[in-house]
C-alpha cells in the first residue's frame, strides 16, 4: 500500500483539509494542469453516486466543467493533503506512462474508505502534464461534460491489482482532446491545430462570420442569422454593459468581464489617489484550456505567458488571437465559436466590442452587469485581501455641481447624433467625479468612452466635441511608461509629463508615520534604509541628489519597485557615527542632499542599535596545545585564538614537549576571526596566571605591562585584531603543580581610542587636567613621579621537567562544558565604554 505511506512523508505547508460536504479547496501550493488548463482550486462535493472533484465549480450534470467522478466512499468524508515531489511515486508513474518524461512538482492527494480499507486518489503535477493515480478504486474522467476516459482498479483474490494511472494532460478546443504532440492540418475545414509535448495549444481557424473553402482559405460569407453587435465599457470603477446595465467595482479584485466558450476576459482593478474608490487597471485574456494567458499592463506593456511582447500598429497573430498597438493603446481580436470580441485598453479604460448571433449567451459582468460581484470574482486572479473596502475623507474641494453639469455634456448638443443611450454614462460619471478629485484626465475619459461606444454602433459621425469640452486628443499619455506594483502613472499636469505616483494604500502605510520609507534594516556589520521613490517625488525631492554623510556614498536604485536603498557596513562606513552606552552599541548615519527645487535641505536620520558583547576570558596551560574557542553574543559571532611562541618573529609554537627554563622569555598571542578589523579591534584587558591552587600572578593589568613583573613587555594592543605581549618564565615557589594563563579581552570600535593608557599615566593625567592654567599644564616638572614596583614570585634556573607545568593532560576538550567551571575566571566589566561580550565556549 504505496501511496498511504507516502502521504505521511512531505507535506507542503498548511495543506491539510478535511472535509464532509460539499467545499471549495485551495491547491494554490499545487496547482494541476488537467487537460491543458491549469487551476488552483478543486470543488469536492458527495452524491449517491459519486465522489466529485471539479475545477470549474460544483458538478452539473450540464456543465461543462472538469470532473473526475470516484465510485462513493464508505462515509461522506475524505481529506485533501498536498506534497511535495516524493522520487518512489514519480518513478511508478513514469514507468506505468512512458509519455510523461518531465519532473515530478507535487500532488494532490484525497484519502477515503472504501469496504473499510483506505484509498488514495491523487492527481500528480509534472509542470504542464499531469497523471491520474489511483490506490483501489475506480474512476472516470468528465471533460466538457463528456466521460472520456475511465481507470479502474479491480484488488480481487483473482486480480492483484491495486494501482491504477491515467495521463491527463492534453490540450482542448472545441469539444475535443488533443494528446501532447498532436497535430491536425485540414485544408478541408481550415483547421491547422498544433498540441506540443509540452501541452501549447497553437489553432488556426476560420472566424464566426468566415468560411472554409476547403482549400485551406477562409472568406467571409454574409450571416445566415442576424449579427448583434454590442459595447461594453469600463472606466474607473464603473462597469456598463452589453445591455446599458451599470455596477461598480468597490474593491482591488479582478473580475471576469467576459466568459464565452474557451474565452474569457478579466479586469483587474487597484485603487489610485484614494482608498475608497477603484480604477481599471489592466486586462487578462484566457483562451480556453491551453494555459494560454495574454496580460494588458498599464502603459501599453503586453505579455505573453508572462514574456514582453514588442508590438506596433501592425497587428500580431498568436493563438488565434491579434494583437496591435498605436500611441492611443492597445487593442485585440479574438474569434471563438460563432463570436468576435474586440477589446481595445488605453490604460485607464477599456471597450469590449462584440460582434456574433452568441452574443446574448456571454457571461461575465459586460453580459450581466446586474450580477453579484462575488460570482464574477477570479479568486486565483486576485489577492488574498482584496475584498477588504476602506473610507477616505470627503474631499470638501470638490465641486459636484460643477462636475455634473461637466457630466450632463453626454446629453446634450455635442452628442445629439449619438444613439446609445448616455445615461449609464452620465450616472457613472457623476457618480465617480462627485467623490474623486479632477485629476488624471478623469472628465474626458468618461466623455470619450461614450463617444467610441457610439461610434461602434453605427450612428452618425460625431462632431468635433473635443475642443468644445477642453479635451485633448485620444492619446495614452502614459504609453510605454511602466510604474512599480504599488504605482499608478498620471499627468503632472493636463498635457504636461507623465510620473509615477503612489497608490493611496501603499502610501498611508508611511505617511501615518510622516516617514519616507520603511524601517532601518539591521545587521551585525551593516545598516540600510530604503525609501520610496514616489513619496520622494510627492516631494519634489530629487533621489539623485540624495547621499549619506559621506557625499560619495549614494542611492541605489530598484528598477521593479522604484525604492532608493542607502547602506554602508563596517567597512564603508559612510561617515557614520559609531556610539556605546551599558547596553547596546548604535550605528547612525543620515541621508542628505540639496532638492532639485528650492534651498532646502531635507535629512533623514536612520540608526541600528545591536547588543553589546560582554567580557571575554580564555584560559590555557603554557605548554599545552592551541586554544581555540568559539564565541557567540547576540548577533555577534567570532572565533579566540591563543597560542605561545618562543621567538620574537611568533614562528615557533610552544609544543606539548617544548623545555621551558625559567627566565625563558615566551611571546604569548591572542587574536579574533570573523571580526571586521576597518570596525572593531581587540583590546587585552588583563592577563594573569594560576597554579591548581589559590596563587595567582599579575601579568597584563588595564591592558598594560603589570608593576609586579618588569620583564613583562606588551607589544602590541588595542590596534588590530590581535594582541601580543610577552613575559620570562618562571614558576611558583610553593606549588609544583600546573600553571595556566587567563587573559581578559574586550571589544573595542575603532570610532574611539582603543589604546590602553597605564594607570600610571591615568594618575598623571588626571593630576595634569586639574589645573586650570594651561600654561601650568604646558611645563609641569615629571621628574618626581615614581611607580613602586612589586617583588616578583622567586624564580630557579632549573630546567623544569617536561609535564610539570603542561596541563594538557588534565584540561577537558576546549568545547566541553567543564571548561568554564575549571580554568575560567568569568569577570564582570567596569569600563561601560568598551564593547564586552560574555561568552561561554
Amino acid at each position: 500500500m504505496l501511496l498511504p505511506l507516502l502521504l505521511a512523508l512531505l507535506h507542503l505547508a498548511g495543506a491539510q483539509q478535511t472535509f464532509g460536504s460539499a467545499s471549495q479547496l485551495d491547491i494554490s501550493t499545487c496547482p494541476i494542469t488537467f487537460y491543458g488548463k491549469t487551476y488552483r482550486r478543486v470543488y469536492v462535493n458527495f452524491t449517491s453516486e459519486n465522489f466529485l472533484v471539479c475545477f470549474g465549480g460544483f458538478f452539473s450534470p450540464n456543465s461543462a466543467d472538469d470532473c473526475l467522478l470516484a465510485t462513493p466512499p464508505d462515509s461522506q468524508h475524505a481529506k485533501l493533503e498536498l506534497f511535495r515531489r516524493i522520487p518512489i511515486l514519480e518513478t511508478l508513474i513514469h514507468s506505468s506512462l512512458p509519455s510523461i518524461r518531465s519532473s515530478m512538482d507535487c500532488f494532490t492527494g484525497f484519502s477515503l474508505q472504501h469496504g473499510g480499507q483506505p484509498t488514495s486518489l491523487a492527481l500528480v503535477s509534472f509542470g504542464r502534464r499531469s497523471a491520474l493515480y489511483l490506490y483501489t478504486t475506480a474512476v472516470g474522467t468528465v471533460v466538457s461534460g463528456t466521460r472520456v476516459k475511465t481507470v479502474k482498479v479491480t484488488n480481487t483474490p483473482g486480480n492483484k491489482q491495486i494501482r491504477g494511472y491515467l495521463d491527463t494532460s492534453g490540450c482542448f478546443y472545441s469539444g475535443v482532446i488533443y494528446k501532447p504532440g498532436s497535430q491536425v492540418n485540414s485544408p478541408e475545414t481550415c483547421l491547422f491545430l498544433n498540441c506540443s509535448e509540452d501541452v501549447g495549444l497553437q489553432v488556426s481557424a476560420c472566424g464566426p462570420l468566415e468560411r472554409c473553402q476547403g482549400n485551406g482559405s477562409c472568406i467571409e460569407v454574409p450571416p445566415q442569422t442576424p449579427i448583434q453587435r454590442s459595447t461594453c465599457s469600463v472606466v474607473g470603477p464603473a462597469v456598463l454593459d452589453f445591455h446599458g446595465g451599470l455596477n461598480f467595482v468597490e474593491d482591488r479584485c479582478s473580475y471576469a468581464l467576459l466568459s464565452a466558450p474557451d474565452l474569457q476576459i478579466v479586469a483587474t482593478f487597484q485603487e489610485r489617489r484614494r482608498k475608497d474608490v477603484s480604477f481599471l487597471d489592466g486586462l487578462i485574456l484566457q483562451m480556453g484550456r491551453s494555459d494560454v494567458r495574454i496580460n494588458l499592463d498599464p502603459g501599453g506593456r503586453v505579455r505573453l505567458n508572462n514574456l514582453t511582447m514588442v508590438l506596433n500598429s501592425s497587428a500580431q497573430r498568436v493563438y488565434g488571437v491579434e494583437i496591435s498597438k498605436d500611441q492611443t493603446g492597445v487593442t485585440v481580436q479574438v474569434s471563438r465559436s460563432n463570436l468576435t470580441a474586440t477589446a481595445f485598453f488605453n490604460g485607464d479604460s477599456v471597450q469590449l466590442h462584440l460582434a456574433g448571433p452568441a452574443v446574448p449567451s456571454v457571461g461575465g459582468l459586460c453580459g450581466n452587469a446586474s450580477v453579484s460581484l462575488g460570482e464574477l470574482r477570479v479568486p486565483e486572479l486576485s489577492s488574498t485581501s482584496c475584498e477588504t473596502r476602506y473610507s477616505d475623507a470627503v474631499d470638501t474641494s470638490i465641486n459636484c455641481t460643477t462636475m455634473s453639469e461637466h457630466c450632463d455634456l453626454l446629453k446634450g448638443a455635442l452628442f445629439s447624433s449619438c444613439t446609445t443611450d448616455p445615461e449609464p454614462y452620465i450616472t457613472a460619471c457623476r457618480d465617480v467625479l462627485c467623490k474623486y478629485p479632477d485629476l488624471d484626465g478623469l472628465r474626458c475619459q468618461f466623455l470619450e468612452v461614450y463617444a467610441r461606444a457610439c461610434s461602434q454602433s453605427n450612428s452618425a459621425a460625431l462632431q468635433d466635441w473635443r475642443s468644445k469640452a477642453e479635451c485633448s486628443p485620444p492619446v495614452a499619455p502614459c504609453q510605454d511608461r511602466t510604474c512599480g506594483p504599488n504605482e499608478f502613472c498620471s499627468e503632472t499636469r493636463p498635457g504636461g509629463q507623465t510620473r509615477c505616483l503612489c497608490r493611496a494604500l501603499f502610501a498611508s502605510k508611511y505617511l501615518g508615520r510622516n516617514t519616507l520609507g520603511g524601517s532601518a534594516v539591521c545587521r551585525q556589520n551593516s545598516a540600510s534604509l530604503t525609501l520610496v521613490g514616489c513619496l520622494l517625488e510627492d516631494k519634489g525631492i530629487n533621489y539623485t541628489r540624495l547621499h549619506l554623510n559621506d557625499p560619495a556614498c549614494r542611492g541605489h536604485v530598484d528598477e521593479q519597485t522604484h525604492t532608493v536603498t542607502f547602506s554602508f557596513n563596517s567597512s564603508s562606513s559612510c561617515g557614520a557615527e559609531v556610539w556605546t552606552n551599558s547596553s547596546h552599541v548604535i550605528y547612525k548615519n543620515t541621508i542628505r542632499g540639496q532638492d532639485g527645487s528650492s534651498d532646502v535641505t531635507n535629512h533623514v536620520d536612520f540608526s541600528c542599535a545591536q547588543p553589546r558583547p560582554g567580557v571575554q576570558t580564555v584560559a590555557f596551560s603554557v605548554r599545552g596545545s592551541t586554544v581555540v574557542q568559539l564565541a557567540t553574543s547576540g548577533s555577534w559571532n567570532y572565533s579566540l585564538t591563543l597560542k605561545a611562541f618562543t621567538d620574537a618573529e611568533r614562528s615557533q609554537a610552544v609544543q606539548p614537549s617544548t623545555e621551558l627554563p625559567l627566565d625563558q622569555r615566551i611571546w604569548v598571542e591572542l587574536r579574533t576571526n570573523g571580526l571586521e578589523e576597518t570596525a572593531v579591534v581587540m583590546v587585552m584587558d588583563s592577563c594573569w596566571a594560576t597554579d591548581n591552587g589559590t596563587s595567582r600572578y599579575e601579568l597584563i593589568r588595564d591592558g598594560c605591562a603589570s608593576p609586579t613583573d618588569q620583564t613583562v613587555q606588551v607589544e602590541r594592543n588595542g590596534q588590530s585584531d590581535s594582541s601580543v605581549f610577552s613575559f620570562k618564565m618562571f614558576g611558583f615557589s610553593e606549588s609544583s603543580g600546573d600553571v595556566f594563563l587567563h587573559c581578559r579581552l574586550q571589544l573595542c570600535f575603532r570610532q574611539k581610542s582603543c589604546s590602553p593608557v597605564s594607570p600610571a599615566h591615568k594618575r598623571l593625567t588626571a593630576a595634569l587636567l586639574s589645573k586650570t592654567n594651561a600654561a601650568e599644564l604646558r611645563n609641569a616638572d615629571h621628574s618626581g613621579l615614581n611607580v613602586d614596583l612589586l617583588p616578583s614570585p622567586s624564580r630557579t634556573r632549573e630546567v623544569i621537567p617536561s609535564g610539570t607545568i603542561d596541563g594538557s593532560a588534565d584540561l577537558p576538550d576546549v568545547f566541553g562544558s567543564d571548561l568554564h567551571d575549571h580554568f575560567w575566571d568569568m569577570l564582570k566589566k567596569e569600563d561601560s565604554e568598551d564593547l564586552n561580550t560574555d561568552v561561554t565556549p
